[in-house]
């Protein structure tokens, strides 16, 4: 008689199985349906294909096409090798190379004489359809790796062969056979082809073999797959959105900024995209003045003695601009925090003063590659609106509970209800001892308990000096954009040799917080600019509004009314050219004026303006007075 085993489910129930049982008798024992949807299996929370066996006492979980990131990337999996069978029955001569799940999708890369061609993605999709209808098996084989290599070398995949030969030689390997189709590969994989239906091709680009720009350049052909068509639908219909709203496209429309080769990377601000610069700017300064911190300004090129000090040349001196001068070499700094560190050492504080909350509107540049870079949203210059928090570990959690009061106000000031926070564990490259860090997870873990905050566990994406909680914005076509941070520092104030005296006279050492909200004002606004489509709520709007005159005999009239309006504070401009009052309009909406008041001889004689709000087909007839009272209160709402 077998051994029996015990099997944990998700919800904590129990059965015995004879050890040796595989996912997929599991998944048939509990019902005929869930086998037939299930795609693979966690066993102790490895994901694994349901043909492999289990022998120990394990917890597991059926991963069926409900279940998520997890469905979703077996799906990206198995869509990527469906992909590539495609490309070698298509396609003969083409060599295989690598082909991961990503967010949102997948790809191969692929070695071949002649390029592909765009009609040629619609030709491998047909084919991936075929594939998919053939419901191929996908089966594990496990090689030895020299076996592999010459396996690989036989057949004419030398990409396949070198990745395998680079694997250490006494290690064995896993393969996949899917029909005549076999590929390296660590799985798991769904039982067969038939499972995956709902997926697209994308694009092609270029991309350098391991990524590197001395090897050869390969053919990347991106893809998207879905668990449903329902999903597939609304992830190609998001993209339609965000092409229209694509912030390059609208900051030309709206004349905001532009970007040229000559300054790669930094942003020329034009008037009406400097005004909402600037409206943003005044908006975070006021709130941080009532928030109880102080704005400090800090030099734009440091000495690297400093940044080796702070251990920021051993991490980011490829992403540091440089100059050399008199014997020395200086760094465009990349961020602020040991400047900051600077201003607090520069006299003995006492427990009295602290927290003591310094931010700045830090001018930085990093060295970005300028593949990278992409409109305002990545650049190489950019202002932080950053600020650093010294305080007493005590104080720790009193003040993550007031940034998270300030990020929540601020973000749905900005129109973002939806906030998802993310804690970032310590990277496998960092500074400091396993010590200090338990100290810094601990007490950032029990900050989050006092702020009321659900997080998102994210091993090994801390910063080098501390672990880190990331807040992501959800914008109004359902996309993430990670922007807000708080991390705690031990490190740094250690490094940089920051003290203070504590209430028993003893020389003490800092915590430093880390924080941003916005994280940086090009990329903070490029989202902004697509989350509105460029529709700019009014206290943001660079023009508020327009004054257009409907005949020329109330000219007079209209200025009056600019005037009156500028006097209010509010940004307007007068349209009293002879164009009909139809094309007018029709040229404001384009530009996303919020609100067009139309000025005719009627409403001169009344004293009254015609009100038309963007996107609204009809208008209301209001004294000025009552206009200026409406823009007012929606400027205070933030609405």
């Amino acid at each position: 008689m077998s051994q029996q085993i015990k099997i944990t489910f998700p919800d904590g129930a129990a059965r015995e199985y004879a050890s040796g049982v595989t996912g997929a008798e599991i998944a048939k024992s509990i019902s005929t349906s869930l086998a037939k949807i299930a795609l693979a299996i966690k066993v102790n929370g490895e994901a694994r294909d349901l043909s492999r066996v289990i022998e120990t006492d394990a917890k597991i979980e059926i991963i069926t096409p409900k279940s998520g990131a997890d469905a979703l990337d077996v799906i990206r999996h198995d869509a990527a090798h469906i992909m590539a069978e495609a490309v070698k029955e298509l396609f003969p001569e083409t060599q295989v190379t690598i082909g991961p799940a990503i967010e949102n999708g997948f790809y191969y890369d692929f070695a071949r004489k002649t390029p592909f061609a765009l009609e040629d993605l619609e030709k491998i999709e047909k084919k991936m359809h075929e594939i998919v209808k053939r419901d191929e098996q996908l089966v594990r084989e496990v090689w030895k790796r020299d076996d592999a290599v010459k396996f690989f070398q036989s057949i004419g995949e030398k990409y396949k062969a070198e990745i395998i030969a680079s694997i250490p030689s006494n290690e064995d390997i896993s393969l996949y056979r899917q029909g005549q189709f076999i590929d390296l590969c660590r799985g798991p994989h769904a039982p067969s082809t038939g499972h995956i239906k709902h997926f697209k091709l994308m694009k092609l680009a270029g991309a350098y073999w391991r990524g590197d720009a001395k090897n050869e350049m390969l053919q990347r052909v991106y893809g998207t797959a879905w668990e449903s068509k329902e999903s597939l639908e609304s992830y190609l219909h998001m993209l339609e959105e965000a092409e229209k709203r694509d912030h390059r496209k609208i900051g030309r429309a709206m004349n905001l900024f532009h970007v040229q080769e000559e300054a790669a990377g930094s942003v020329f601000w034009h008037p009406q995209g400097w005004t909402i610069y600037r409206q943003i700017e005044s908006y975070i300064r006021e709130k941080l003045e009532k928030n109880g911190y102080v704005e400090v300004k800090t030099p734009q090129m440091v000495d690297r003695v400093l940044w080796e000090k702070s251990g920021h040349w051993e991490k980011f001196r490829e992403n540091m601009f440089t100059v050399d001068s008199e014997e020395r070499t200086l760094a465009i700094k990349p961020m602020n925090c040991p400047c900051h560190v600077q201003i607090f050492n520069q006299e003995l504080k006492s427990y009295r003063q602290l927290p003591l909350r310094m931010a700045e509107f830090g001018s930085c540049h990093r060295n970005e590659s300028s593949g990278s870079l992409h409109g305002i949203m990545r650049v190489r210059a950019f202002t932080q609106d950053d600020a650093h928090i010294f305080c007493e570990e005590s104080q720790i959690n009193s003040e993550t509970v007031a940034f998270c009061k300030l990020l929540k106000e601020v973000y749905q000031d900005f129109g973002f209800e939806n906030v998802k926070v993310k804690f970032s564990t310590r990277p496998e490259k960092r500074a400091g001892s396993d010590e200090t860090w338990d100290r810094a997870e601990n007490a950032l873990s029990e900050a989050v308990k006092a702020a009321g905050l659900e997080c998102e566990i994210n091993p090994g994406e801390g910063a080098f000096y501390g672990p880190k909680l990331e807040f992501t914005l959800i914008d109004a076509i359902k996309r993430e954009w990670q922007c807000g941070t708080l991390q705690v520092d031990f490190i740094l104030p250690e490094r940089l040799d920051a003290t203070y005296v504590a209430s028993d006279g003893t020389r003490q050492r800092p915590v430093m917080l880390h924080r941003a909200i916005l994280g940086s004002f090009e990329r903070f606004i490029g989202i902004l600019i697509e989350n509105f489509a460029g529709k700019f709520p009014l206290w943001l709007a660079p023009t508020q509004m327009v004054v257009a005159t409907i005949t020329n005999d109330s000219d007079s009239y209209a200025t009056q009314v600019v005037q009156k309006l500028q006097a209010n504070g509010f940004r307007v401009e007068a349209d009293l050219d002879a164009q009909k009052i139809s094309y007018k309009i029709r040229e404001h909406s384009l530009k996303k004026v919020p609100y067009i008041l139309a000025i005719g001889k009627k409403e001169a004689e009344n004293n009254a303006v015609s009100v038309r709000k963007l996107g609204e087909e009809t208008q209301s007839v209001m004294s000025v007075d009552e206009f200026i009272e409406l823009a007012k209160n929606q400027i205070f709402s933030k609405k």
